[in-house]
């Protein structure tokens, strides 16, 4: 069996449960976000030297898979027995979340990435992410089945990638404050 079966060739895709969409439609923008939010963090898993944050980001990277799957079934929330998304997911990522803030130094203003690989390629991936989120939130806001639970995860996420990147950046010693004594300007709330 091969994986160019040419099903798609006409501008049309399947989704779970079988039905046939056009390859623009906004769900499959939405999990196609995903699938590519999957990918960018592959890429900064692949050049981050930290041990930790590699093994979180895989670990995410597999639920991914699972909020990609809850977004690519239209019959999917939480009222039907295919619950993808669960508030203990949302959760473990506010732990994270919650962790990584605790951290001595993390940075309270905004960041300028660039000065760290790994850090910039999850600043990339957050964006991606949030992203990601606006096209849930337009799928759900035009009356389309979306777990209730897949927004606030991407939300979290967007969260936790920015944290991941400045624990990078902390750990290298490196300084992104985008606010310096050239720069004086009113400090912003890391979670803008």
């Amino acid at each position: 069996m091969s994986i160019a079966t040419k099903h798609g060739d006409k501008g049309k895709t399947g989704l779970i449960g079988g039905d046939r969409v056009s390859k623009a439609d906004l769900r499959v923008e939405a999990y196609g976000t995903i699938d590519e939010l999957t990918s960018l963090m592959g890429f900064a898993r692949s050049i981050c030297e930290d041990a930790e944050v590699r093994e979180l980001t895989k670990a995410i990277q597999r639920e991914l898979f699972v909020v990609s799957g809850a977004v690519a079934n239209p019959l999917s929330d939480e009222a039907t027995p295919n619950t993808y998304v669960t508030p203990a997911m949302v959760e473990a990522l506010t732990a994270h979340v919650e962790r990584i803030e605790a951290t001595e130094g993390i940075l309270s203003d905004w960041s300028l990435p660039g000065e760290h690989a790994a850090a910039a390629a999850y600043d990339v991936a957050r964006t991606v992410c949030r992203r990601a989120e606006r096209a849930v939130v337009r799928l759900s806001e035009e009356g389309s089945a979306v777990g209730e639970h897949v927004t606030p995860y991407l939300n979290r996420l967007s969260d936790l990638l920015w944290l991941m990147g400045r624990l990078l950046e902390l750990r290298a010693g490196v300084s992104t404050r985008l606010r310096d004594d050239d720069h004086e300007g009113p400090r912003w709330s890391r979670a803008w």
